[in-house]
């Protein structure tokens, strides 16, 4: 969702807007981190209206060289600049009142470097937003000035999913639930599965979201804005892969393969075979800092710090977008049908679906925080034959928390039972099992219905 469409969602960032605005604004501008398409400038323009007397977006990705001029002649002279910027726009200025956007500043690096100017002058506030992707492209000469913070803009997560429906009951419902250790009853359950089966299939997007709200029934508007992301995504990781010889747009694509896969992890040689260690090292940080993907690290021993011990290359990368990820998977010559999107919502479809529960779970946990490690073991340094895996593992309340995803049968997790007996003692807090089914409790372990994931 871009400036200027016809479609405004609620969003959970416009908090840490306000935030800003009042504990911050007077030493430190802020820059908007986020993917293309996920509401960026949208929500900075509903924050501008809402907040502030009066406000001046600059659109980088629009003006032409009149708008570039103004900023030419450096920061020497902020009186001049200003009044320049207010006449051109036809909006005046107001000390301590007034917004200056800068949309798109990949696109004229020059005024990300002079940030610090214009917040030492103290007289408006400013906030800047723009794609990663092309941050990264312009490296050698974009730096972060010490002035300006950063927070990060994720697609919608289940409970905007919700609002955006108009279902603002739901998620209080569920975190009551969750509190309370207490199941919802078949029906409930049913009907909020349901849901959030739409929700995988739709994504978190606000383009695709706005699509599915205009029409509940035909998913092919919804499916065609999404096919456009992502192929918005692909050509800008291959210009990516231009400038530092890396294989971001492959690593992407690839995606649905490398999670369909038993291991799910991301392999270097099915990108290519021989490629220089520099450049599968970008490849990886393209996709990261480019909010594109989402990449879990596997963890060699854990621990309350579990980024110490990282095993660099061994990775998996995530679709930062569920519905997104549904798109690339279910590609048939352009366009998924109906039937397709409605046998998944439905569960009838025979492909692998615990691919799409394991990446909505790793959104949800994103969305929510969490930095993103799996980690796997063997039962004993004598067991060669057999290797165990934890999905996820996160710190929760000062504990260590595993995580294991079933898309179905849930019989069974041996995994999370050896996690807890090799590292008790190290303080291992609450297991969970995120499934389709109702909410449960056995003893330490929280079995989750996947629409509660984001409650963890």
């Amino acid at each position: 969702m871009e400036r200027g469409s016809k479609f405004q969602f609620k969003r959970k960032i416009y908090k840490d807007l306000l935030t800003w605005k009042q504990y911050y604004s007077h030493d430190y501008g802020l820059l908007i981190e986020g993917a293309r398409r996920v509401g960026k400038s949208t929500i900075v323009e509903q924050f501008a209206k809402n907040e502030y007397r009066s406000y001046i977006i600059v659109d980088f990705d629009k003006v032409g060289n009149p708008v570039k001029e103004i900023f030419q002649d450096g920061f020497d002279d902020l009186d001049t600049l200003f009044n320049r910027l207010s006449v051109y726009y036809n909006t005046p200025l107001y000390p301590r009142n007034s917004l200056i956007v800068f949309d798109e500043v990949q696109k004229f690096p020059r005024i990300h470097e002079g940030m610090k100017y214009l917040i030492e002058d103290g007289r408006y506030d400013f906030v800047e937003t723009g794609s990663l992707i092309t941050l990264k492209l312009l490296g050698k000469r974009f730096t972060n000035p010490s002035e300006v913070m950063n927070i990060r803009m994720n697609p919608m997560d289940f409970e905007e999913f919700l609002w955006a429906n108009g279902d603002l009951v739901t998620y209080p419902f569920l975190r009551d639930r969750l509190e309370k250790r207490i199941p919802l009853t078949y029906p409930v359950h049913r009907k909020i599965l349901a849901t959030f089966r739409t929700y995988m299939c739709v994504g978190g997007m606000p383009e695709a979201v706005n699509q599915y709200l205009n029409d509940k029934v035909n998913f092919t508007k919804v499916d065609t804005a999404k096919r456009s992301i992502n192929k918005l995504y692909e050509d800008d990781l291959r210009k990516y892969d231009r400038d530092y010889r890396t294989f971001t747009s492959a690593a992407y694509s690839h995606i649905p393969a490398y999670l369909s896969n038993k291991n799910k992890t991301f392999r270097y040689n099915q990108i290519k075979n021989g490629a220089e260690y520099i450049s599968l090292i970008n490849t990886i940080e393209g996709i990261e800092k480019s909010l594109v993907g989402n990449i879990c690290r596997n963890i060699s021993n854990p621990e309350i710090a579990l980024g110490l011990s990282v095993i660099p290359e061994q990775i998996k990368i995530y679709s930062s977008d569920t519905g997104l990820l549904v798109t690339q998977a279910l590609d048939s010559e352009g366009q998924t049908s109906d039937d397709i999107y409605k046998s998944l919502i439905f569960d009838r479809l025979s492909t692998n679906n615990g691919m799409f529960f394991e990446n909505a779970v790793a959104q949800a946990l994103t969305s929510s925080g969490h930095k993103l490690y799996y980690h796997t073991f063997k039962k004993s340094r004598d067991d060669v034959k057999k290797q165990y895996e934890i999905d996820f593992v996160i710190i929760k309340n000062g504990e260590i928390c595993p995580i294991e995803v079933k898309s179905s049968s849930y019989s069974r997790h041996t995994s999370l039972d050896l996690f807890s007996q090799k590292y008790k003692g190290r303080g291992i807090g609450e297991k969970y099992i995120i499934y389709s089914k109702d909410f449960k409790k056995e003893g330490d372990t929280l079995y989750l219905p996947i629409y509660m994931a984001g409650l963890i």
